[in-house]
This record gives structure tokens, C-alpha cells and sequence, in this order.
């Protein structure tokens, strides 16, 4: 009942025959790009000064944060007198 049915004549699959493609294009080659180790401590040197000035910043916000907050208190004592 569940048999599979097979043809009488099986036929042979179809030989494959390759067709010819296009050459691949042709690649360029990629220009070299020289790093010197000028170029190299320059990038270094900036990063470090710019992170510098990020730290000096920040640190100048937290003082003046603080400071508001102190002179803030100080002139809410007086008011109360």
C-alpha cells in the first residue's frame, strides 16, 4: 500500500556539462599605506592631552558643584537670623 512505485525504464541523470563563466575581474591591488612612528606618537601624545583636559574639566565642575552647595548653605543660615 505504501510502497514506493518505481519506473520500469529509469533514466540515467543528465550529464552535466559546464558552461563557461566570465574571467573574474581583476583586482586591483590595495595602496600601501605607511605609518611612521612620528604619525604614531602624535595620535598618542593628542589622546593623552585631550583626556587631560577632560579630567581638568570635569574635576573644575565637581568644585564648582560643591562650592555652590556650600555658598548655598551659608547664605540660607544668614537669612534665618
Amino acid at each position: 500500500m505504501f510502497l514506493p512505485k518505481y519506473p520500469d525504464n529509469p533514466t540515467p541523470p543528465p550529464a552535466h556539462t559546464h558552461a563557461p563563466t566570465d574571467p573574474a575581474p581583476v583586482r586591483r591591488p590595495a595602496p600601501q599605506i605607511s605609518v611612521s612612528a612620528g604619525a604614531v606618537a602624535a595620535v598618542l601624545v593628542g589622546g593623552v592631552v585631550l583626556t587631560a583636559l577632560l579630567a581638568a574639566v570635569a574635576v573644575t565642575a565637581i568644585s564648582v558643584a560643591v562650592a555652590a552647595v556650600v555658598l548655598r548653605s551659608m547664605l540660607r543660615d544668614q537669612r534665618h537670623r
